[in-house]
């Protein structure tokens, strides 16, 4: 069963919808379920409306191991039996079901609102669990138990979520993180936008992490439109992603070291961190990459002499992370606020499905670079990072790691820059295709599932920002901890609202 995927697919290959099969539930549930437990991740569960009631679900499943994915789906309406309890990893995707297209699935153990849509935009019957006075937030009973709410508005520059602790004295016995006040209909937008403005949208999902869902929906776009990007397109997109990876990692690190009042580590990381994003400036006119990445290329060149440019710079980052690197984890006191603080078991990681740096600092080779390669990765690989402890000082660990190989990564690839053009021109989308495009971003896996109708347009965007499953582990990580260790188990992480809230 380890290898029965269904429908077998590439990262980024468009398949015919009307080749997806579609099985009985009973079935549909038994080989997702079978898949999962065998080593199989779920990757995606998403529904598409059908008419008359009807929801086609859609599963895409991975076998990283063997760099394969694979899709089934089956048809629902009304409600059918849950997932989650023989396949924890779908908890969050049956809840988005449910709020999306008002398949309720029955047994599932913790039915409530993933993004709380306001009441009068839901289907009938559902309003009061959506009530914002009246969310079934769980209490833990006992005369020596106290209740933390934190948020969603917060002492600073930070986007809103709801943080509610259930504890004793200062020991966390349960958090309950509610999220859903950056929702903004991005998956509705993306389906009725004209495509230019469409792109716009996808880079503004997560305002740091524009290259990565840019590239996973121009991604997309190409493989509907049949376009062909040369290699020096694919290799400018793969340092944009590497840069974007390093200003972000960089940036987290300094904020680690502020947390713990490090303050050479916030100070030099800091600095590091604005020294990648004057890169992605020069680069693309915009610290953070806007306009860069666009379907069948790239809308701004690497030229020679930003080649010439960018080498010195990236040799100076080097040298800057080993002194700097050195400084922060072999100082005791860093290391004895960081290790044991929020940790993480790789049957956690297995369970849930958790992606990214998250994953890896639980010593789990999960990396799209690796599993599942595209563009520019297909040619040239950087080794996955990895740490086994699980806690906060791995998580930090697996940062530093992965910018050090990024790095490197960068000089090889900016020093031989292969010709070509910047851009190909993208041909008309292809009718009743659905296809998957997935990234390694900074946090993790992003994926953008698309779907046209019988005219070639856009019929449902479904995407997944790695924060989507991540925001789970942030609540397992708290349990046992102290209250006082949420903001540095917290920045650990550094997990998006807007890429969650869409």
């Amino acid at each position: 069963m380890t290898q029965d995927l269904g429908l077998p697919l590439r990262n980024r290959w468009a398949v015919a919808w009307d080749d997806v099969p579609v099985a009985e539930f009973g079935e549909f549930r038994d080989r997702v379920v079978m898949a999962v437990r065998s080593g199989v991740r779920l990757v995606m569960l998403f529904g598409v409306p059908e008419g008359n009631e009807r929801i086609r679900m859609v599963a895409v499943l991975s076998h990283d191991a063997h760099g394969r994915l694979g899709v089934l789906s089956s048809r629902a309406s009304g409600s059918y039996p849950a997932l989650t309890p023989d396949c924890p990893s779908a908890h969050v995707f049956e809840r988005e079901l449910w709020e999306q297209c008002g398949l309720v699935p029955t047994g599932h153990p913790w039915l409530k609102p993933l993004r709380r849509h306001p009441a009068d935009q839901l289907p009938a019957g559902r309003t009061a669990a959506h009530d914002r006075e009246a969310y079934p937030n769980l209490r833990v009973e006992g005369g020596q138990v106290h209740e933390v709410a934190v948020g969603p508005v917060h002492a600073g520059v930070i986007e809103p979520g709801h943080f509610r602790f259930q504890a004793h004295g200062e020991d966390v016995l349960f958090l309950e993180i509610t999220l859903g006040y950056q929702h903004r209909g991005v998956e509705r937008m993306l389906e009725t936008v004209p495509l230019e403005r469409a792109v716009v949208v996808a880079e503004s999902v997560a305002g740091d992490t524009v290259i990565g869902h840019s590239e996973s929906f121009c991604g997309a776009l190409e493989a509907l439109g049949r376009c062909q990007k040369g290699v020096h397109a694919q290799s400018v997109r793969g340092i944009a992603l590497e840069l974007e990876r390093l200003a972000n990692h960089f940036g987290d690190l300094a904020s680690l070291s502020s947390d713990i009042a490090f303050a050479p580590g916030a100070a030099y990381f800091g600095r590091m961190r604005g020294d990648c994003l004057n890169l992605l400036l020069e680069l693309s006119g915009n610290r953070f990459g806007r306009g860069l990445v666009r379907p069948g290329g790239v809308g701004f060149d690497l030229t020679a002499e930003m080649v010439d440019s960018f080498l010195p710079k990236i040799e100076q980052l080097k040298r800057d992370l080993e002194q700097v690197g050195d400084l922060f984890f072999e100082n005791e006191s860093v290391r004895a606020r960081l290790e044991g603080v929020g940790a993480l078991s790789a049957d956690q990681c297995s369970e849930f499905g958790f992606v990214g740096p998250t994953a890896r600092a639980c010593d789990m080779t999960r990396d799209v670079r690796h599993d599942h390669p595209y563009g520019l990765f297909r040619f040239a690989q950087i080794p996955v990072a990895t740490a086994w402890a699980g806690d906060v000082a791995a998580r930090a660990l697996v940062r530093r790691l992965e910018a050090g190989r990024s790095l490197k990564f960068l000089g090889e690839q900016i020093g031989s820059l292969p010709a070509g053009q910047p851009r190909h021109p993208l041909g008309a989308l292809q009718s009743n295709e659905l296809v998957i495009a997935m990234t390694e971003g900074w946090r993790g896996e992003i994926v953008h599932a698309v779907l046209t109708d019988g005219a070639g347009h856009i019929r449902r965007c479904k995407i997944k920002d790695p924060s989507f499953h991540n925001w789970s582990a942030l609540a397992l990580a708290m349990q046992g901890n102290q209250i006082s260790d949420f903001p540095l188990c917290n920045k650990s992480f550094n997990l998006s609202y807007a890429g969650h809230d869409l």
